[in-house]
């Protein structure tokens, strides 16, 4: 048997979640002697991108097992994302106890670490007397909705979106009811019972780590931390974001083009690996881009007009992206303008010397990278919690800007002009990067050999390793 600490992690789909899972691992294993295997519930064949990122992941020890996709011909096709990433992972629980068994038998398996939902694995963990946890991806202020979800559905009658007054998460700025991540905004349909189902279960934690930390969020996380019965404890280990994973640009050229720019004069825009725009959208973006003037590096990815999140589980759009622009806007901009389909490598795009702000859907993987590179950003909400994330960006931390839309709901080219030349140029653009400055100092102080972030997750650490030592007694 395997003598040292193990950790079962169970993501559920989607590289969002992947990602700062995997840091997590990375931690516990390299800094704390620990070993980890992922279990990936799959709902067909694991995306190209997804396969070479948990690969990538060999040379620390960190293994993955695939389990058996999931067959999902009995669910309607304009399902929820949230539905269908809930019935991934519950589905799987007959394989995923095959492999946990194995697993047990083969090493001092710890702890079973889910992410936000994956909570019905946690019978499992505890019919083999193994602690269940929480990895939590997002940020504190939606996990505090989280625990006060329960409380707020048994107290409200309509819709969050129709309440008058804005709704006073502990610890958070209010919010207005329509900010709300997505699946809460209907409450008759299947995605908020799933979300309900899983915050319910959150008291049966022994923990919940929260990929944040207190200067960026110290109402939340105090919230979070104040002892109540049945709440578990929360260890705010964050920011855990993908390091730069070598150089290069991978074909993509941003990086060369960016040798050769003045410092801080360039706008990265991209809306993660899931989002898309509709066409319309992506026309004024394209419009108010070239008015603005500004360098920019655009990963431009093919409209979608049905869902904001379209290639949320890596399925790319056959059609050639630049096709969709604007005609004659990829000569018009050549001088200032990179385009770049599809992807880019963010990580070393944001801690370039020559970008200067970020327009970004608020995902909070790309969040925390801005933040720790001290990068001001533009906030462009598109699905799940990134509204929330957006509200907390601008209203309480106040380091993005947010473009307005029009009556017809979409953001217009003058006003996304007027918003670019803003961050890059203008005095609100001096203030938040001013405010992001501060906010990157914290960031590598909380990281740091005697940081919190670090002494949090060293507590956690130790308390796994003891399980170990009481096991033995």
């Amino acid at each position: 048997m395997d003598q040292k600490p193990h950790i079962a992690i169970l993501p559920s789909p989607g590289m969002g979640h992947l990602i700062p899972l995997a840091e997590f691992a990375k931690r516990l294993v390299l800094t704390h002697d620990f070993s980890a295997t992922f279990l990936i519930p799959t709902d067909g064949p694991l995306p190209k991108a997804n396969k070479s990122f948990l690969d990538s992941l060999a040379p620390t020890g960190i293994s993955y097992v695939l389990l058996p996709p999931v067959n999902f011909d009995d669910l309607p096709d304009d399902d929820r994302i949230e539905t269908r990433i809930s019935l991934t992972v519950t589905r799987s629980l007959p394989s995923l106890r095959d492999e946990f068994k194995s697993l047990v038998s083969g090493h001092r398996v710890v702890a079973l670490v889910v992410d936000l939902f994956g909570t019905d694995a946690f019978d499992l963990a505890m019919e083999f007397h193994v602690s269940p946890y929480i990895f939590f991806p997002s940020t504190a202020m939606t996990l505090s909705l989280f625990f006060y979800l329960p409380e707020l559905d048994s107290s409200v009658s309509c819709e969050y979106r129709d309440l008058p007054d804005p709704i006073k998460i502990p610890g958070c700025v209010p919010i207005h009811g329509k900010h709300l991540l997505d699946p809460v905004q209907d409450r008759k349909n299947e995605a908020y019972k799933w979300v309900l189902h899983h915050t319910k279960r959150y008291g049966l934690a022994e923990g919940i780590m929260v990929n944040s930390f207190k200067e960026l969020e110290g109402g939340a996380i105090g919230a979070l931390q104040e002892e109540k019965p049945g709440k578990p404890p929360v260890y705010p280990v964050g920011p855990l974001i993908q390091m730069n994973s070598g150089g290069g640009d991978d074909g993509s050229g941003c990086l060369s083009w960016l040798d050769c720019q003045p410092p801080g004069s360039v706008l990265f825009i991209s809306f993660g690996s899931g989002g898309t725009l509709s066409c319309d959208q992506l026309n004024e973006l394209a419009l108010g881009l070239e008015m603005s003037e500004q360098r920019f590096i655009w990963v431009v990815r093919s409209p979608s007009d049905t869902a904001a999140y379209a290639t949320y589980f890596s399925v790319q759009s056959k059609n050639d992206p630049f096709a969709f622009l604007p005609k004659g806007f990829v000569d018009r901009t050549k001088g200032y303008g990179l385009l770049v389909p599809s992807w880019a490598p963010q990580a070393q795009i944001l801690s370039h010397g020559s970008t200067g702000g970020f327009l970004t859907h608020c995902g909070w993987n790309s969040t925390l990278e801005s933040v720790v590179n001290g990068v001001p950003l533009i906030a462009w909400p598109l699905y799940a919690e990134q509204k929330m994330n957006a509200v907390l960006l601008t209203e309480d931390v106040k380091v993005a800007l947010r473009p307005k839309p029009g009556e017809n709901g979409l953001i217009g080219r003058v006003e996304i002009a007027k918003v670019v030349k803003g961050l890059m140029e203008g005095e609100e653009g001096k203030q938040v990067r001013s405010r992001m400055r501060d906010l990157k100092d914290a960031a590598a102080r909380v990281i740091s050999d005697d940081g919190s972030s670090t002494k949090s997750l060293a507590d956690l650490a130790q308390k796994w390793k003891n399980k170990i030592t009481s096991n033995k007694n």
